[in-house]
């Protein structure tokens, strides 16, 4: 005999209710549109936010980006290592510390990110928020993250 749960759990515990499962599904959704349109580009969503992360504050040092990205330097590692094997980024090691590495833009990889800016238009054409929805769901998710 099958048992439907549904009737037997408040609502408060339902999947639906959660905020975790409704912002990891929005993330999953966003990723989805994004992956193809970046795969076009030679690039992967991180790769993409990292390159907008360095023209905003380029020359920075790995420990700064990492921190300004949320994610940890051995999570960086990998990742500036391809932008570097693509040459759109340079690690260079600091005079007089050599355990302290500098990231910085390339031309090359200033054009990658130009060329696909529009990827972001596209994508947020295609969730159907306006543009204060948007506004206010970046507000919120920025709450959160704090």
């Amino acid at each position: 005999m099958k048992h439907n749960p549904t009737t037997t759990i408040p609502p408060a515990l339902r999947l639906d209710a959660q905020l975790c499962f409704a912002v990891h599904s929005a993330s999953h959704a966003i990723d989805q549109l994004y992956r193809p349109r970046l795969e076009a580009h030679d690039l992967t969503y991180s790769q993409y936010i990292t390159l907008m992360a360095l023209a905003e504050e380029d020359q920075i040092s790995i420990t700064a980006l990492a921190r300004r990205m949320g994610w940890t330097k051995a999570t960086m590692t990998p990742l500036l290592r391809k932008l570097e094997e693509k040459a759109l980024i340079l690690r260079t090691v600091e005079p007089g510390n050599e355990r302290q590495k500098t990231v910085s833009l390339t031309p090359s990889g200033l054009n990658a990110l130009s060329g696909s800016c529009h990827v972001t238009d596209k994508v947020f054409a295609e969730t159907g928020l306006t543009f204060d929805e948007a506004q206010t769901l970046i507000a919120l998710c920025k709450r959160i993250a704090r």
